[in-house]
């Protein structure tokens, strides 16, 4: 009897073995679909999504059970599974962003959008499966929710611009446990820009990966093949968005919220449209202006004309920079678009000044009746006085003398004053006058002439320059604006774009 019992049991235990191989063998046959494979894996009583992938026990099943349950791990059902303690590792999840499009919203503000597949690839040794099935890959889109997945989040960045949706993302699980997630992601960066420099500055995009539960001690993310750099799609699309630089680093330690977490970290750096910048902004301001210079070559009475062009361009000016300044980013400091508008308009502004001081000092009443003739030159001005000195010599020597005073009156001569001066003889036959002292005011001489052998003092007042005429100040004026406003101009246009490295 006893014999016979332990033979029949041995008898019903290769049995059951036999069904267990059958149904085991079944589960992962050809014909099965995904679906059915996945249903089978996926069970509760095999598999538990709250529990992190084994690492450093993939022989036994999901690092569940002790080596000694042999005879529990072959029951049909796995009813009767325990939980064991192990050292699981640490799990890496291999990550690779991949760009599909690029897009600015508005060239002026400081949001990118940014659209891109994620890609997070790790190593499930619960999830292996037979090579009895044809299938090289299982999708498993539709058991998202029964598969342990990285609680991956965005850090460091702006919003996103629409929800995840199952046709967003996709899930595959191949044959020796290896699941490659892929998902698509749309992000508003908000980015970081030199704003002091605006509009020249490069913006600085970034946005970083991180577990938002299992620290580095349990999880850690690596880039996928140790890529430096984003990887672009064929089709990759670019909506007033200029990507200049990118790469993919793991994150600083200051830069990351939490340091005992894995964290990736990629910086995508743009540049703006400079000729856009160019064509609405600088070259209008440029033109406006250099019109505003214009007065200058205008007749100085020419007031119509004069105070339309100063107006006109001031307020056009004003019209293009309130225009453009409303689409600016809000911020607190001095700008170069700031330094631009203040500039241009202090030229502007000081234009249409110059044209107020000239047509004031060209209206006022000249001094001693000085009369204006245009077109003439002080030299063509003098020359009847001249004449008519030149008539009076003849008749009196004490002319002749007064003469030659006046001609040395209208040439610069260092004025002699004080006891020991320096005797100043006219040159000619005779000499008709000798400057012995100089006393008195300035402008008076005493002189001794010899007439005959006879000495007498003799008194020559030197008469004084005459006072420009207030038109011919006018004329002066404008003549002097001609060339300082377009030179000091030409010099700000080239201290600007250099210092705000316009063309770099």
């Amino acid at each position: 009897m006893g014999w016979s019992c332990v033979v029949a049991r041995a008898v019903a235990f290769i049995l059951m073995l036999g069904k267990i191989s059958a149904f085991t063998s079944d589960i992962f046959a050809a014909g099965k679909s995904d679906k059915e494979i996945l249903d089978n894996l996926l069970k509760n009583t095999r598999y538990d999504k709250r529990l992190l992938p084994p690492v450093d026990d993939p022989e036994f099943c999901c690092g569940l059970t002790s080596p000694n349950d042999s005879l529990a791990q072959n029951r049909v059902g796995f009813s009767s599974l325990r939980p064991r303690s192990h050292n699981r590792g640490v799990l890496t999840v291999n990550v690779s962003v991949l760009l599909l499009s690029l897009a600015s919203p508005d060239e002026s503000s400081l949001k990118y959008e940014v659209e891109f597949l994620l890609q997070q690839q790790w190593y499930d040794p619960r999830l292996r499966y037979s090579n009895q099935s044809h299938y090289d890959y299982l999708n498993a889109i539709h058991h998202h929710e029964d598969i342990w997945l990285p609680d991956t989040y965005f850090i460091m960045h702006g919003d996103f611009k629409d929800p995840i949706i199952p046709m967003h993302f996709a899930l595959r699980i191949y044959r020796n446990g290896t699941i490659n997630y892929l998902m698509r992601r749309h992000l508003i960066l908000s980015c970081q820009g030199r704003l002091n420099i605006f509009p020249f500055d490069d913006p600085l995009c970034s946005f970083a990966l991180e577990s938002i539960s299992y620290e580095q001690s349990a999880i850690t993310y690596v880039w996928k093949n140790d890529e430096d750099t984003l990887r672009k799609s064929p089709s990759l699309t670019t909506l007033n968005a200029y990507l200049i630089q990118n790469q993919t680093i793991p994150c600083p330690i200051k830069a990351s919220w939490r340091g005992n977490y894995s964290c990736l970290k990629v910086d995508l750096i743009f540049t703006r449209d400079r000729a856009f910048y160019f064509t609405t902004v600088f070259i209008p301001g440029i033109i406006l202006v250099t019109s505003s210079f214009i007065t200058f070559w205008l007749e100085w009475n020419a007031v119509p004309a004069r105070s339309m062009i100063g107006v006109t361009t001031m307020l056009n000016f004003f019209t293009t920079s309130n225009g453009f300044r409303s689409t600016l980013p809000v911020v607190s400091n001095l700008t170069a678009m700031n330094v631009w508008d203040g500039v241009c308009m202090c030229f502007i502004y000081a234009s249409l000044l110059e044209f107020v001081c000239v047509n004031y000092v060209g209206r006022k009443r000249p001094l001693h009746n000085v009369v204006y003739r245009p077109g003439e030159n002080p030299v063509t001005q003098r020359l009847p006085a001249v004449l008519s000195r030149i008539g009076i010599i003849l008749a009196s020597p004490l002319e002749a003398m007064a003469f030659l005073q006046w001609v040395k009156s209208e040439t610069p001569q260092p004025a002699c004053s004080g006891e020991g001066d320096k005797k100043r003889e006219s040159t000619g036959a005779a000499d008709l006058v000798s400057c012995t002292a100089c006393t008195g005011p300035p402008g008076s001489c005493t002189h001794t002439a010899n007439n005959g052998g006879v000495s007498e003092p003799c008194f020559v007042q030197v008469r004084k320059k005459e006072p420009p005429h207030p038109i011919r100040v006018a004329k002066t004026i404008d003549v002097i604006a001609r060339i300082t406003f377009p030179t000091a101009y030409a010099v700000f246009l080239i201290f600007f774009f250099i210092h705000y490295k316009a063309f770099s």
